[in-house]
């Protein structure tokens, strides 16, 4: 599954640490500028469902 965040820099670092906690986090892409949105970033994240045994 790929993921788009979008938001400011702690924003994003908050959502990828939820994410890590109940996905397995295959990659991560750099951090894009918001076009138009400035201190607003955005980057696409790579999960998989999290083994539940």
């Amino acid at each position: 599954m790929r993921i788009r965040l979008d938001g400011t820099r702690a924003e994003i670092i908050d959502a990828l640490f939820r994410l890590r906690l109940n996905f397995t986090v295959s990659g991560v892409s750099r951090a894009y500028p918001d076009r138009g949105k400035p201190h607003r970033w955005r980057l696409y994240v790579t999960t998989h469902p999290r083994d539940r045994r």
